[in-house]
């Protein structure tokens, strides 16, 4: 039964997708690159933050040992 309801789910997703090339047609190109670029942004800068908080650690750290 899960197998079937999978498939169910991955078919209407399907679906959607077909119609929304259809309706965007030339213009799906352009909106493929604008939210994979959208993410690409949120990633660098959650990793800058990551990185930043890395190193903002390790200078406290380094600080207390004095």
């Amino acid at each position: 039964m899960g197998t079937l309801i999978r498939f169910v789910v991955f078919f209407a997703i399907a679906m959607i997708v077909i119609v929304l090339a259809i309706i965007l047609g030339d213009y799906g190109a352009w909106y493929f690159a604008w939210v994979l670029g959208t993410v690409m942004i949120v990633l660098v800068s959650a990793a800058g933050g990551a990185l930043l908080d890395t190193q903002e650690s390790e200078k406290t750290e380094e600080d207390g040992a004095r």
